[in-house]
């Protein structure tokens, strides 16, 4: 599973047991917020920051720093679930919709996929329909602070009702594909869509 692109700490601690429905299968509860990267953390300027749509659109659509902060935000409260075992709820987020970027865009009826597109050479791939309907948001802000560079700042994707890896960190883009092309880690053995009720860590799973 190419462990040596894995940070220090990345296969997770010992289960433990957590009362509720609100924690999947095989996840245990930390209050911590563990820092998991597959190699450097970027630091990209945000003078040279950008966001861009394209793929199956009719234009692509990019903006800068300023103009994406310049977008309707929202705050979202939401658990997240990492591959590696460990579950951290409630946490508070400060971004923009996916929605609300769609808005600004023609998307073609034949995109049925995405490959989001970050810094670092990441990549991550998952059905239009797990970003959309409020599912998803770009997130540039936690606890009501700047999103620290080490979990994904100065904007990650985050989808929390799949594994965190799908959250891809130091995003830059989003591009809209008629069918599936497996990303990062998913093109190293994890399993395509990750959803942690079904406990979909692996290809095979």
């Amino acid at each position: 599973m190419a462990s040596g692109l894995v940070s220090r700490g990345f296969f997770g601690k010992r289960r433990q047991t957590e009362e509720g429905d609100r924690v999947p299968p095989g996840q245990y509860v930390t209050p911590d917020f563990p820092v998991l990267s597959a190699g450097p953390t970027p630091h990209t300027p945000l003078d040279a920051w950008t966001f861009r749509i394209d793929g199956l659109v009719r234009e692509p659509v990019e903006w800068s720093w300023k103009a994406f902060l310049g977008l309707p935000a929202q705050k979202f409260t939401a658990d997240i679930h990492c591959v590696t075992k460990w579950s951290k709820l409630d946490t508070q987020w400060g971004g923009a919709s996916v929605d609300t970027l769609l808005e600004a865009v023609d998307l073609d009826p034949n995109a049925k996929h995405a490959l989001v597109i970050c810094d670092g050479g990441y990549t991550t791939n998952l059905p239009l329909a797990d970003l959309v309907n409020g599912q998803a948001f770009i997130a540039y802000q936690y606890n009501g602070t700047p999103l620290a560079p080490e979990h994904g700042g100065p904007a990650r994707l985050v989808v929390p009702h799949l594994y965190f890896w799908k959250s891809a960190k130091w995003v830059r883009g989003i591009r809209f594909l008629e069918k599936d092309q497996a990303g990062f880690w998913e093109s190293l053995g994890y399993h395509n869509r990750g959803d942690p009720w079904k406990e979909q860590r692996y290809q095979g799973d």
